[in-house]
């Protein structure tokens, strides 16, 4: 791979242009990300914690800013370095500010394909279509690629299907900036994944989205893994700082939040994140702040500008081996503060991630999701057969908004039904899932 490649400005079905204007293409990328609307839906999608009302935590919409803050400098900082070492790159235009730019953008939209509460949410999504009366009504009617689609909902792969969309919500996003987006870029169903690679844990995209994947990859010369049945790439090498964006700020922030929520002690939480900080730290001028929260800030903004070195001297020190497909390792697994994060992730895991209140919330969000699937599969099975359409479902479908209602007129077949369903589902905000389950199963009235 090349750097010249990778760094394409080109949008999918628009013919190459040459630079003009006072924003690159990549800026304009990011632009069009933040005034969409799926990013705006993030505002009222959970990160972690429900939302106290005495306090303030993150959800999935300042999380992004922040990875995609995060991912800004990783990315000018990687791209100054690569500049010195390629000048040719340069050369034809490009700055360290376009690489930051990319990685910012691609960091942004991280999350927007992810459902109402989170990872339960997508559990909830796949743990419905595995029913053995789902099985039953639907998998005789997809392919077996399509059907793996369905029953292993992906919030990576459902991102990379909103902002392809041809209707208000597709963006036409350069191709560099949806392959650093694209952290899993091969399809779900696959023959063998190959267990080194942390690329290949999860799948990027869709079949639906799978042309426009195998479009860009061509023309950013990413190297191909697959075969004739199987499709999958090496990841474009600024997806590794979109990850490592990602993961800075999760491990860093979600300890944040639970210190200041009483979850873990300052003492604690100081502990480990010195651990990352190290000769940096200075006991005096720490022990001057008296706010907790403004410790725990000092703190963390410490933490996360060493883990930003850090995560920059592996990818530089990896470039070669990035550009030819054979570096596939999270970038934080190879830092020097790698013990440390793994740490803070441990002790997250057990005394955050597994709080009452988390556990509580991911209930509440799979059953409430598995419901509303409960009742909108089956009124849109019944709506594409030759059945007369029950009242129940008739009235069901009149709640689904009429964009969608005419994406379900103009799909070709029950797979890309299931996809309209699924955009409309997983693009829900926790209020509008846990208010739209309540009214249809007569749990509460509407405005009540």
């Amino acid at each position: 791979m090349h750097w010249k490649q990778l760094l394409s400005e080109q949008r999918s079905g628009e013919s190459k242009k040459d630079r003009n204007g006072q924003r690159s293409k990549f800026e304009q990328d990011y632009d069009r990300i933040i005034f969409s609307h799926p990013f705006r839906m993030l505002q009222d999608k959970t990160q972690v914690f429900p939302l106290p009302k005495q306090d303030f935590v993150h959800t999935r919409l300042t999380h992004s800013l922040e990875v995609a803050s995060v991912g800004r400098s990783l990315g000018k900082l990687a791209g100054e370095k690569i500049l010195k070492k390629q000048p040719k790159i340069a050369e034809e235009g490009f700055s360290s500010s376009d690489f930051g730019a990319i990685v910012s953008a691609a960091s942004l939209m991280h999350d927007m394909g992810n459902p109402p509460f989170g990872h339960a949410g997508e559990s909830a999504i796949s743990e419905y279509f595995k029913k053995p009366e789902t099985v039953k009504s639907i998998k005789h009617l997809v392919t077996e690629k399509e059907w793996a689609d369905l029953i292993n909902f992906e919030g990576n792969a459902q991102g990379f299907r909103l902002v392809n969309k041809q209707n208000y919500q597709g963006l036409k996003l350069t191709f560099a900036t949806l392959g650093a987006f694209t952290k899993y870029p091969r399809e779900a169903h696959v023959g063998k994944v190959d267990s080194q690679r942390k690329s290949q844990k999860k799948y990027g995209f869709l079949q639906s989205n799978k042309t426009v994947f195998q479009e860009l990859a061509h023309e950013m010369g990413l190297v191909d893994l697959g075969n004739a049945a199987d499709a999958v790439w090496c990841r474009h090498p600024l997806a590794f700082l979109v990850e490592a964006a990602d993961d800075i700020c999760y491990s860093i922030i979600d300890l944040e939040d639970g210190t200041n929520l009483g979850l873990v002690s300052l003492e604690e939480t100081k502990s480990l994140l010195v651990e990352i900080i190290g000769e940096a730290f200075q006991e005096e001028k720490y022990l001057k702040i008296h706010s907790v929260k403004e410790r725990v800030s000092v703190l963390r903004a410490m933490a996360i500008s060493k883990l930003i070195q850090q995560c920059v001297e592996i990818f530089v020190k990896n470039e070669e081996a990035l550009l030819d497909g054979s570096f596939d390792i999270a970038l934080t697994e190879l830092i020097p503060s790698a013990a440390a994060l793994k740490n803070i992730q441990s002790i997250s895991f057990k005394k955050i991630y597994k709080s009452r209140s988390v556990i509580e919330r991911e209930i509440t969000g799979f059953e409430v999701l598995n419901g509303i699937l409960q009742a909108f599969v089956p009124a849109l099975l019944q709506s594409q057969s030759a059945q007369k359409l029950s009242w129940h479902h008739g009235s069901l479908l009149r709640l689904i908004p009429e964009d969608y209602l005419h994406e379900f007129d103009t799909s070709e077949n029950i797979y890309e039904s299931m996809l309209v369903l699924l955009d409309f589902v997983s693009g829900m905000t926790d209020s509008h899932a846990l208010s739209l389950y309540r009214n249809i199963k007569g749990i509460a009235l509407p405005g009540m």
